[in-house]
């Protein structure tokens, strides 16, 4: 394994400020995810629903800004069985 293979393993992401949860720590695993401002409610939320019916994620949060762009929280119950991470 190279080292930058290693780091990347090891990066968590990281959550905005005022994004904690007040669950349990390590209760669920977390994925925040960025949608552009050229990205409409519908795709959006067609988007999610996708990763919620195939991935078993929930929205936690989502942060919209003055330029059109979304900041969303995804979440899910950690399962012992590895499941590949939301991309879009």
């Amino acid at each position: 394994m190279t080292q930058a293979s290693a780091h990347r393993s090891q990066r968590r992401p990281t959550l905005p400020a005022g994004w904690e949860e007040t669950t349990q720590e390590g209760e669920y695993e977390y994925v925040p995810l960025r949608l552009p401002p050229d990205v409409n409610r519908v795709t959006a939320s067609m988007r999610l629903a996708i990763q919620a019916e195939f991935g078993g994620w929930e929205l936690s949060r989502v942060r919209a800004y003055t330029d059109g762009s979304r900041r969303v929280l995804l979440r899910r119950r950690k399962t012992a069985v590895p499941t590949p991470e939301p991309g879009m």
